[in-house]
C-alpha cells in the first residue's frame, strides 16, 4: 500500500507540472526538443520540462520506455546500463532498479536508482509513466554505485490529432545525482542528457520495435 501511495503522490505532482505554465525559464531548443526548467519545490535542484514530437506511434514509443527487466531501454538509452523489476505490485505499479554508466569523462561515476513506477491511462487518451524514489528490502544500496534519487518524474505520451504515426512526448525530469557533485556539472549534464534521450528514443521507436 505504501508503494501505491508513493506512486499516486508522484502522479499528482506530474499532473500539476503539466497544468502549471508558470515559472519556467532558460528555454533551450535542440534536435526538435524544447527544454526549460525551474527550481524544484521538492529538493535542492531543478525540475526540467522537455517536449517534442516523435515520428512514431504512441504504442511503439511506450514499448521503448516500458519498465521491465532487460527491456528495450537497455538497448537504446545511453544513460541506462541495466533495468530490473525488483517487485511487481500490480499490473500498473512496480519497483524498478536502474543502473547508469559513468558520464562526463568519469566526472560522474556510475549511479543506481530505485523507483516505484506507475503506468496510467488518462481520460484525454494520453498514457503516463511516473516514478519516484523508494527503498526496498530486496535492493539495498550497492557498494559500486552512488545511490541517486529521482523525485516525481516521467513522461506523457500524447496522441497527435489526425496523425496516429506521431506522438507528442512531454517529459519531466527531477533527479538528485547525489555524491556531492558541483551544481555546475549537474546543470551541464542533465539538459544534454535529456536531448540525447529524445533523439535516441525517436530512433529506437522506429528501428527497434517490430
Amino acid at each position: 500500500m505504501e508503494y501505491q501511495k508513493a506512486a499516486q503522490w508522484a502522479a499528482q505532482h506530474l499532473e500539476s507540472y503539466r497544468k502549471d505554465p508558470s515559472g519556467w525559464s532558460g528555454c533551450k531548443r535542440a534536435n526538435n526538443v524544447t527544454i526549460s526548467w525551474r527550481p524544484s519545490n521538492i529538493f535542492h535542484g531543478n525540475l526540467y520540462r522537455a517536449e517534442g514530437v516523435l515520428a512514431a506511434k504512441s504504442e511503439d514509443v511506450f514499448k521503448c520506455i516500458k519498465p521491465e527487466t532487460g527491456g528495450l531501454r537497455e538497448k537504446w538509452d545511453e544513460n541506462v546500463n541495466k533495468q530490473v523489476v525488483v517487485e511487481s505490485i500490480n499490473n500498473d505499479i512496480c519497483i524498478l532498479r536502474t543502473t547508469t554508466p559513468s558520464a562526463l569523462m568519469n566526472m560522474i561515476s556510475p549511479r543506481e536508482f530505485l523507483d516505484v513506477v506507475l503506468i496510467q491511462h488518462n481520460e484525454d487518451g494520453s498514457k503516463m509513466t511516473v516514478a519516484t524514489n523508494v527503498e526496498h528490502p530486496l535492493s539495498p544500496p550497492q557498494p559500486n554505485y552512488v545511490r541517486g534519487l529521482n523525485f516525481p518524474c516521467g513522461c506523457f505520451l500524447i496522441p497527435v490529432p489526425g496523425d496516429p504515426n506521431k506522438t507528442r512526448l512531454l517529459s519531466f525530469f527531477q533527479t538528485d545525482l547525489s555524491g556531492n557533485l558541483p551544481q555546475k556539472i549537474v546543470e551541464s549534464f542533465l539538459p544534454r542528457s535529456i536531448t540525447a534521450f529524445y533523439g535516441n528514443l525517436a530512433n529506437a521507436a522506429v528501428t527497434l520495435v517490430a
